[in-house]
């Protein structure tokens, strides 16, 4: 199974919003750019991301389940964005931020630090494993 990031601001959607929307769920929508909805789409049933706070906070602060693969974004007019529909898994013991990814040598290429500006990312299992270890979770 793959592993995801995906980041958020926390004024428009938070990680404790995520919570709040319960094992229903919620949509992950927006997405405009083509690479990003080029990892939506490769998104399948049960695989887990990292639930990123961008602008304010940068830091990894839970963990989220994909409880629908991609399907038509409404909220686009020309119908070519997709989303996904997303599940708070756990929140993690402690938030890892971006200043202590970007002081980890074995995160130099993680997808985070070469396309800050990428909403949805993939992570790898190395990459996955050490942010875990370094948030204090179980793996």
């Amino acid at each position: 199974m793959a592993h995801w990031l995906y980041k958020s601001e926390p004024v428009k959607w938070s990680w404790d919003m995520q919570v709040a929307a319960g094992p229903k769920g919620t949509h992950w929508d927006g997405v405009r750019n083509h690479l990003a909805k080029q990892q939506l789409l490769a998104m399948k049933k049960g695989e887990h991301g990292f639930f990123y706070h961008s602008n304010e906070g940068k830091e990894i602060v839970g963990i989220v389940e994909v409880i629908k693969e991609a399907y038509p974004d409404p909220g686009d007019e020309k119908g070519v964005f997709v989303m996904v529909d997303l599940k708070a898994v756990k929140k993690l013991p402690r938030p890892v931020s971006l200043a202590e990814i970007k002081n980890e040598p074995r995160l130099a290429e993680m997808a985070l630090l070469k396309y800050s500006r990428l909403s949805v990312q993939p992570v790898t299992d190395a990459e996955w494993n050490i942010v875990l270890e370094m948030a204090g979770a179980k793996r």
